[in-house]
């Protein structure tokens, strides 16, 4: 068939508001369900169990992964939550797409300027050299991934003269 598979999965940076958020959600529902058990009153045990799905859905929130996926000139976006639940993010079509270049690459000083939705399916590190790029495309909407090399390669054999490495 020829069609080219790659899959390249990227761990989001932890928050420290969501670490923070879980960690105090579930002292809280610890401590309201002890207080509620051993008192006997009821309003304890609601804030306890409130507390607990509250906690619940932070841990799912504070650790994200973003799984890119390129099939048929395709790059598919899933969010991974908590190594455990999957949601899609986006899919966007190569042949839609204007420019994939690195994010600080001066071909993109252009498209920068556009009023455009930006999307971040990135680690959300500034390494050095950045590793983040930034894929422009006709629908008005900028993303932002952090390609490894074969995910480069293959939007590159696809659309040369629209994908920068400088």
């Amino acid at each position: 068939m020829g069609d080219t598979y790659v899959e390249c999965l990227v761990a989001r940076k932890p928050s420290m508001m969501m670490t923070f958020l879980k960690f105090f959600l579930i002292m809280m529902a610890v401590v309201m369900l002890l207080f509620g058990l051993g008192t006997g009153y009821i309003v304890p045990l609601i804030l306890g169990i409130v507390a607990g799905v509250g906690a619940y859905f932070a841990t799912m929130n504070a650790s994200i992964e973003y799984e890119y996926l390129y099939v048929d000139k395709e790059v598919s976006i899933d969010k991974v939550l908590a190594k455990s639940r999957r949601k899609k993010a986006g899919t966007y079509s190569v042949e839609q797409m204007e420019i994939f270049a690195p994010l600080n690459s001066h071909r993109l000083d252009s498209y920068k300027n556009r009023d455009a939705k930006t999307v971040d399916y990135s680690s959300g590190i500034a390494a050095q050299p950045e590793r983040r790029y930034m894929m422009v495309c006709n629908g008005g909407t900028r993303v932002i991934l952090e390609p490894n090399e074969a995910l480069i390669k293959a939007i590159q054999t696809v659309a040369p003269r629209k994908v920068f490495t400088d």
